[in-house]
């Protein structure tokens, strides 16, 4: 069997920013020719599924400018540097909905766009959610109005395309998945 690996002959950094890098790789391909790649590194993040005592879904409405709209999501953020996923997770979801939580499962991770970027995302469920008193403080440059739903709820909004990334999507199947099973 022939192998798909494509080698790289030299990569040309582009832009280094806060949240991503782009470079651009000059490959060699399993047939012997050459060709581009243009490739967005980033460091991964964590997104959380915060489930209420009497089943609502906690999440967040946030302006995304990529998009220039307003879309529902469940809270997430980038990893920091060396940072456990688990740790970031518990920190993501105190800074975006002031919530603690007794129990954060890992759930799955997935690759967001493999085509072009290698951004990881790694899912958590939070139950046992607790309001803190004095809760850590969002980026400064970060605006969300918190809200919950119910499962059904969530998916209407899916349909109204009021939640429309794939993170929340997923999570949001995930459950009705879960509920179908009787799990």
């Amino acid at each position: 069997m022939k192998s798909l690996e494509e080698k790289t002959l030299k990569t040309k950094k582009i832009f280094t920013g806060k949240v991503i890098s782009l470079q651009v790789d000059e490959v060699e391909l399993p047939n012997g020719k050459t060709s581009q790649r243009e490739i967005v590194k980033h460091p991964g993040a964590v997104a959380v599924i915060p489930v209420t005592a009497d089943n609502k879904i906690v999440m967040v409405e946030q302006y995304r400018k990529a998009l220039e709209r307003t879309i529902i999501e469940i809270p997430a953020g980038k990893l920091e540097a060396g940072e456990k996923p688990e740790i970031c997770a518990a920190r993501e979801l105190e800074e975006e909905t002031g919530y603690e939580c007794a129990s954060m499962d890992w759930l799955i991770s997935f690759y967001t766009s493999p085509g072009f970027a290698d951004e990881i995302i790694h899912i958590y469920k939070a139950t046992g959610l607790v309001k803190k008193d004095n809760p850590a403080a969002a980026d400064e440059d970060e605006f969300v109005n918190l809200m919950e739903v119910s499962l059904e709820e969530a998916a209407q909004l899916i349909t109204e395309q009021k939640i429309y990334d794939a993170k929340t999507a997923y999570a949001v199947q995930y459950l009705q998945l879960q509920e179908k099973l009787g799990k």
